[in-house]
């Protein structure tokens, strides 16, 4: 009988471990987060960071939107981070052409911001590549009070 009992509290931790595991996996892969994408309806590079997101294991919900100034309003978007779409994802916000890696990081890590931003619309970012050319730019984090910090940075030497 305690063998028993013992036999079973190793088999229900493994089986919570397991689960534990496997959520990590999935938020590191972006395997189940719905990522709302709100852009102008003539953007073809918003469109190419959608495929982007596709390709990396997210799935994307998009609202075409003539005017997108009161979404980012209401999501706390600091006008100096401000892009061509705003995306949300887990309680996040992301703000212009974030690369994929970025958002699993975010979704991983799950730090206290509001979100991601890659401020314009760099050249070598997601959606917006031209050849092999990468202009430099940070993904920025910031959080509620429209403060921003580097999260990453591209195409440095």
């Amino acid at each position: 009988m305690r063998i028993t009992i013992i036999r079973i509290g190793i088999l229900a931790g493994a089986l919570v471990l397991a689960a534990v595991g496997g959520q990590a996996l999935q938020a590191q892969r972006g395997a189940g987060a719905v990522v709302e994408v709100f852009k102008s309806p003539t953007c073809g590079c918003c469109s190419l960071w959608v495929k982007h997101l596709e390709q990396n294991g997210f799935t994307a919900k998009v609202t075409e939107m003539d005017d997108l100034s009161s979404l980012k309003k209401k999501h706390g978007v600091p006008a100096k981070a401000s892009s061509c779409h705003t995306a949300l994802v887990n309680g996040y916000v992301l703000e212009g052409h974030v690369p994929a890696a970025d958002v699993k990081r975010l979704l991983m890590e799950r730090p206290a911001v509001a979100g991601l931003a890659v401020p314009g619309m760099p050249v070598g970012s997601p959606g917006m590549e031209v050849g092999s050319t990468v202009q430099p730019y940070n993904v920025l984090s910031f959080d509620k009070a429209g403060e921003t910090k580097v999260f990453a940075s591209y195409g440095r030497r």
